[in-house]
């Protein structure tokens, strides 16, 4: 099976997987698919309906800890095989991976940047799904800008005292514990210095706002999370230092690219397989439209899109699993892969032509559910950025 966990506190030890192994965990996956999620998914979709009997099932396979160490109780699976999950899972309903990836995004900011108590305490939970949660950064005033957040945590004894306001936060609602970004020095220069990242399970003085009512992504609560004097021991705060949340939460944006990479390419593969399958039912002029050079034109470009997007992912995630530096690579595979999802959807939509707009057809929850991969997780337009600081700073003149 994986190998050991990622720890920055210790030498570095590359994870790897016996193929036999991911053979036998991929068809397990693709099984529980076929058998209990595809049944599903347009009641769940179209009704906006939490999937909770899915959700258990994926506590029971280990999905909730499938990038966690072994030690800690998760599967310790790398990022290439993780990918491979999310993108198979993606390709026949995308939200339902998005209620484990915030999770698991949570599990690694203190797998990576706790305390040895820390990983103790939380990550066996975290692993088992007994704790369910997510990743809370963004606010109403702060988004692409983390450094412009104005939550703040107080120093008060033994505790701390949070006061303040979170948006968009997949899992608000079903989950349990956040990993919450905060400012502990709000006056501080540069402002990223005054920033920390606190384990924070629900209790007095945490409450959820709203459900948003959104245009795809159905099925995964995203919500409104206010403070109030909430108070938590500070020995959440992860790491046991203040001043490093911003590093800390950045950090486990890579991941966080790698997997909505990933749903890029399912999204992109899933469209490609549901416009491959009309285009060769479907009949015009005394023969299937696959025949039409038009819709061969879109299914070629389609195809390629999807490998493309797929290759880069990859790239991406054994960067990852090597320990290396990726921001540039996962910034590049979530950057192509949204963009291909969205593209293959709207192509698909296309081929299938007025069917395209029915409900009836599956078809349009991925033309709903792409636009989102390109703004979840840092917009396109940030991603360019980062490729383009990044390419220029390996390549000077």
């Amino acid at each position: 099976m994986a190998s050991a966990a990622q720890d920055p506190a210790r030498e570095f030890i590359p994870r790897t997987i016996d193929p036999d192994d991911e053979r036998a965990f991929m068809d397990a996956i693709e099984k529980w698919v076929e058998g209990e999620v595809k049944p599903v998914v347009m009641e769940h979709d179209h009704g906006d309906i939490w999937p909770e009997k899915l959700v258990h099932q994926m506590a029971e396979m280990g999905l909730f800890g499938a990038t966690i160490g072994q030690e800690y109780g998760g599967l310790g699976l790398p990022a290439t095989t993780y990918a491979k999950i999310v993108t198979y899972v993606s390709s026949y309903w995308m939200a339902l991976t998005g209620i484990f990836n915030s999770h698991l995004i949570m599990a690694a900011a203190v797998e990576r940047f706790g305390t040895e108590e820390q990983r103790q305490e939380w990550l066996p939970k975290f692993a088992s799904g007994e704790i369910r949660g997510g990743l809370a950064l963004t606010e109403p005033n702060a988004g692409t800008d983390l450094q412009a957040i104005r939550t703040v945590a107080t120093r008060d004894g033994d505790d701390y005292v949070i006061n303040g306001t979170k948006t968009w936060i997949s899992n608000g609602i079903k989950g349990s514990c956040f990993a919450l970004l905060v400012k502990t020095d709000p006056k501080a220069d540069p402002r990223y210095k005054g920033m920390s990242l606190m384990i924070a399970p629900k209790g007095e003085g945490f409450t959820v706002g709203k459900k948003f009512e959104k245009l795809g992504y159905k099925g995964i609560d995203s919500a409104e999370l206010m403070f109030d004097n909430y108070r938590i021991p500070a020995k959440n705060l992860i790491g046991g230092v203040e001043g490093h949340g911003f590093f800390q939460a950045t950090g486990g944006l890579e991941l966080g690219r790698i997997n909505v990479a990933a749903r890029g390419v399912g999204l992109a593969k899933g469209s490609l397989r549901l416009a491959t399958e009309y285009a060769q039912l479907r009949e015009t002029m005394g023969k299937p439209i696959c025949e039409h050079q038009a819709i061969q034109l879109k299914l070629g470009e389609m195809v390629t899109r999807a490998r493309a997007s797929e290759l880069l992912t990859m790239d991406a995630a054994e960067t990852y699993d090597r320990g290396e530096r990726c921001d540039m690579q996962a910034g590049m595979a979530k950057f192509f892969a949204s963009e291909s999802a969205v593209r293959n959807s709207e192509e698909a939509m296309r081929i299938y032509g007025g069917y395209a707009y029915s409900k009836e057809y599956e078809i349009e929850r991925y033309y709903r559910d792409a636009l989102l991969m390109c703004i979840g997780e840092g917009t396109n337009e940030m991603q360019r950025m980062i490729i383009s600081k990044q390419w220029v700073k390996q390549n000077p003149a």
